[in-house]
């Protein structure tokens, strides 16, 4: 069969389709009904199954006597360490971390933060959560003590799991201090906090907190437990416009289904290979193709700690790639343009050997055809565009390596994946033919594995998602669809940026920049960066009386990096007069990006001043030279 067929049964018959790739899994109890609903009416997949997702990922293998196959490989260049973890020492690991939590008193439906660098140990918090029905919501490194206060507050976690420090390049990461001051932030406080004392940087636990090693030492390995096919994993936060974050809930049974299924027909994994995803487990990516993804498909996967050009070399991915014989690699387009940047000839590539490698994965963005270009000439794999997102949680389009060698389209990011129905409409609803742009939409229900709504926020996921189109899911993206199928993500059409694969809000932007003492208002939009795809920039307009001007920049800048993180990347503050508004007082966000790209615009009959577009077209020329 080929990848067109196996898409046209997928939406011709979803259950019997579902019910076809859930038969893949061990369960427990086999689903009797492959497609029901919630309470609110939403779709859910085999709501009357029981599985559970650690045994699926861990214990039936070392059950099938592939106990000493390699699980995990740690390689963290920022600390010179390397450690390889079996198949059975990670069932051992995760079963005594979760008779750990158990001691400390948290059972089925409890909720965990980890809060972690790249190391072995967050990926066996994840596992030992879904051991035992706790769910686990893992809050990227990367971000500020406000947001993961924010996140404390809205997940309500009975333990935080922690560690001392992180490493990123020549910089220290203090995660344990960053913890104590969240947690001084927040109206909820959890009741333990769980520390890995990595004796780096001097930096010791608080008071109370609960060493790692000394749990999982305390307690005896505890045993999976069957769990409903509904109950969440997971809790992962995404930007939203609005400002708050928003708490993905992510099912177990539909997941797994859907990932195992990934895993065989988009990535065309074969089971005992080296799979090495380059991102994090505080993204989505981490959570699907780090841990879950390639452990349920019996996979080595790669835990690697640091980034490519803060590593020792910018020849560290070639050095992963060859040294532990990686079949297949997903990462961002930004670390490959990263690389380039720093080895524009390949030399540094010509020192490995690759041909271990065999396919390469790219996603979180859009990617150049400078960037393909260099990749093929000098790794000579196919280098290979897909879309998904945090909501999705595995992909949306792409090619299915794993069926047939579809041919590869330039700048495409591939075709619709078996379950997604996907339509092109524009603002009306009306369906558009080829060449023309529109809002990707799609059909419900939603394929098993995509989000099955919002923590604590059920409204919130109605207005957000479904309300926009009846009956379809609004994925918040522009797309453009040619004549054989094959897709064209055009970017986001609201105030969420892409800055090097991750989702940021303006809106939360906003609101730290407004609270800067001297601003008067403010407007961030994105701009198009050469090696980050999208970096925010501030237009600040400055209250009457400030005396000291141009102050205001960096503190803007160190303000949002306080509050939301470096990840943010915000280092471009402008300080303007005046912001273009309609005559109803709403910021022209768009106006404004266009004029920054330098593109065509026109200006809006409800703008209240004409004149500013000339004062802001003058100070955008300047940035510009």
């Amino acid at each position: 069969m080929n990848a067109d067929q196996l898409y046209r049964d997928s939406i011709a018959d979803k259950e019997l389709f579902w019910q076809q790739q859930a038969r893949q899994l061990d369960w427990y109890t086999f689903p009797e009904t492959i497609l029901g609903s919630d309470e609110t009416g939403y779709p859910q997949w085999f709501p009357d199954g029981m599985l559970n997702m650690c045994y699926l990922a861990v214990d039936r293998h070392v059950a099938k006597g592939y106990g000493a196959q390699v699980a995990v490989i740690y390689d963290s260049p920022v600390t010179g360490q390397q450690q390889k973890y079996t198949y059975a020492q990670v069932q051992q690991e995760v079963a005594k971390l979760a008779g750990g939590l158990r001691g400390l008193g948290l059972t089925e439906g409890d909720t965990a933060i980890i809060y972690m660098p790249m190391i072995p140990q967050s990926m066996f918090a994840m596992l030992a959560c879904a051991r035992i029905g706790v769910i686990h919501s893992v809050v990227f490194g990367g971000f500020a003590p406000h947001e993961l206060s924010v996140r404390i507050d809205d997940c309500k976690p009975k333990v935080i799991l922690t560690a001392s420090v992180g490493i990123e390049g020549k910089k220290t990461i203090p995660y344990m201090p960053m913890v104590t001051e969240a947690i001084a932030l927040s109206a909820h406080k959890p009741e333990h906090i769980v520390h890995v004392d990595r004796k780096l940087a001097g930096i010791k636990p608080a008071k109370g907190v609960i060493d790692y090693a000394a749990l999982v030492a305390a307690f005896a390995p505890v045993p999976c437990i069957s769990l409903p096919s509904t109950h969440p994993l997971y809790v992962l936060y995404t930007s939203g416009t609005t400002g708050k974050p928003k708490g993905i809930i992510r099912d177990t049974g539909g997941y797994a289904t859907a990932l195992q299924f990934s895993m065989t027909h988009i990535y065309g994994a074969q089971p005992g290979e080296v799979f090495w995803a380059a991102s994090d487990v505080g993204w989505v990516v981490g959570h699907s193709y780090i841990v879950y993804g390639p452990l349920l498909n019996r996979n080595t996967t790669v835990v690697f700690e640091g980034k490519p050009i803060m590593t020792p070399d910018a020849g560290t991915f070639w050095r992963i790639i060859s040294e532990h014989q990686v079949k297949i690699m997903f990462t961002a387009p930004t670390a490959i343009r990263a690389i380039k940047k720093e080895d524009p000839e390949g030399l540094l590539v010509k020192q490995y050997d690759l041909s271990c490698l065999r396919t390469q994965f790219l996603a979180g963005e859009r990617c150049d055809v400078a960037t393909l270009d260099w990749y093929e000439q000098h790794i000579g794999v196919p280098a290979i565009d897909h879309f998904w997102q945090t909501e999705s949680g595995w992909p949306v389009l792409g090619l299915q390596r794993g069926v047939e060698q579809e041919p590869i389209i330039r700048a495409a990011a591939g075709k619709p994946i078996p379950g997604y129905d996907i339509r092109v409409f524009n603002d009306n609803g009306y369906e558009l033919d080829a060449h023309h742009e529109g809002y990707l939409v799609i059909k419900l229900p939603l394929p098993p594995g995509t989000l099955t709504g919002l923590w604590n926020d059920p409204e919130r996921f109605k207005r957000g998602y479904l309300e926009q189109f009846t009956g379809y899911y609004f994925s918040g993206d522009g797309v453009i669809r040619n004549e054989d199928g094959y897709m064209f993500i055009t970017g986001r059409v609201d105030d969420v940026i892409n800055v090097a694969g991750h989702r940021m809000s303006t809106a939360e932007m906003e609101e730290v920049v407004a609270g800067q003492p001297e601003v008067a208002e403010c407007a961030v939009v994105g701009i198009e960066d050469t090696l980050k795809g999208q970096v925010p920039m501030a237009l600040v307009v400055l209250k009457q009386g400030v005396t000291d001007p141009e102050q205001v920049p960096a503190a803007v800048v160190q303000l949002v990096r306080e509050k939301i993180g470096a990840v943010a990347c915000l280092k471009e503050v402008l300080v303007v007069q005046r912001l273009p508004k309609t005559r109803s007082g709403k910021i022209l966000r768009k106006l404004i990006r266009t004029m920054i790209d330098g593109k065509a615009y026109q200006v809006p009959s409800t703008i209240d001043d004409p004149a500013i577009i000339e004062e802001l077209q003058e100070q955008f020329a300047l940035i510009k030279k």
